[in-house]
């Protein structure tokens, strides 16, 4: 665990720092759509901001230049399966870490798009962000491994979240209560 905090500290203080202007940001945009007369405004002021809070870290992290070739493995389950045949602490950090890159959106997509609040819904939008995410990291020769089991997980990561969150959700999409 040394060697996360010695790569990513910098964020991870960055994003305990975020955290008040976070709460800030939540309460000045609740404040405008309750003065714009939006139904749930502190709910969905609150979803909004933690979607972005929750995933910018993971965003910073990956887009992070690393001295390296960029490669791409667009093999399924390669770059797993040769993570799996490493240190259990390598395969905890990177499997773990790639489920929770999309899981703030995951879990509160469905509360702010009643047209996307499906785990089908989740898993293409997570999709498609981690696609674009991938080749970003490939175009701009950060010098990492655009993998498809990126993809993989990201996308199993932002699913399992909206797993966990559906009964916050799919009560209020079922009973027609869509957001603006």
């Amino acid at each position: 665990m040394r060697q996360v905090w010695d790569l990513w500290g910098n964020v991870i203080i960055a994003s305990v720092l975020a955290v008040p202007l976070a709460l800030l940001a939540v309460r000045l945009l609740a404040r405008r759509r309750a003065r714009d007369g939006h139904p749930s405004p502190v709910r969905t002021a609150a979803a909004d901001v933690a979607m972005v809070v929750g995933t910018a870290p993971w965003i910073w992290m990956i887009l992070t230049p690393r001295q390296a070739p960029s490669t791409v493995n667009p093999v399924p389950f390669r770059d797993l399966a040769e993570l799996f045949h490493g240190p259990a602490v390598t395969v905890f950090v990177q499997v773990g870490g790639n489920l929770l890159v999309f899981a703030a959106l995951g879990a509160l997509l469905p509360t702010r798009v009643p047209r996307l609040a499906s785990l089908a819904g989740v898993a293409m939008v997570a999709a498609g962000a981690s696609c674009a995410v991938e080749l970003l990291q490939y175009g701009l020769r950060l010098g990492r491994v655009s993998s498809v089991d990126d993809v993989l997980v990201n996308t199993a990561g932002a699913v399992l979240a909206a797993m966990v969150t559906r009964r916050w959700w799919a009560p209020r999409i079922a009973a027609g209560v869509g957001n603006r």
